[in-house]
């Protein structure tokens, strides 16, 4: 029982290990973590992070936004349109299970209960896209419009 009990635990760690979020950088394919970066117009780009929470697809969808700003000569950004997308499961909840068995000599019932917990926090993939557009002089005075270098100092370290 002891043993069923460790084994059950250990492929649960394993799996919340397989779960985890991936440093920041470019994703490997259009559905993976990290991010993607399509030009529009010459000033104009789409930027998209996929992460395993939504906190951490925007912070580095504006933070990949403030560095195409300033690999492109830019200063700010407008974002002019944006969305999030999310799937996948936070993990957790309960269960109730019956079953039954019968043999030679023996019958069984059996009720078990069960409550699941989510010990790698769950996933729920998300991506943020921003479509912006990027500027250079006087910072407009807008919600929508950030300073490239302040969001690269806000965005930096650790998710």
């Amino acid at each position: 029982m002891i043993r069923s009990i460790f084994l059950a635990g250990a492929l649960t760690l394993g799996v919340a290990a397989c779960t985890t979020t991936k440093p920041y950088g470019p994703a490997t394919s259009s559905s993976a973590q990290g991010y993607l970066v399509q030009p529009i117009e010459s000033n104009r780009y789409r930027v998209s992070y996929t992460a395993l929470d939504p906190q951490t697809a925007r912070r580095y969808a504006l933070r990949r936004a403030a560095e195409v700003t300033l690999d492109n000569g830019g200063e700010w950004f407008r974002v002019v349109h944006g969305y999030t997308e999310m799937e996948g499961s936070r993990g957790g909840g309960s269960s109730v299970s019956v079953g039954g068995s019968s043999g030679s000599g023996y019958s069984g019932v059996g009720v078990g209960v069960g409550i699941g917990l989510p010990l790698g926090g769950g996933s729920e993939k998300t991506t943020e896209s921003l479509e912006i557009i990027t500027g250079t002089g006087i910072k407009p005075d807008d919600a929508e419009v950030y300073d490239a270098n302040a969001v690269m100092m806000n965005t930096a370290g650790p998710a």
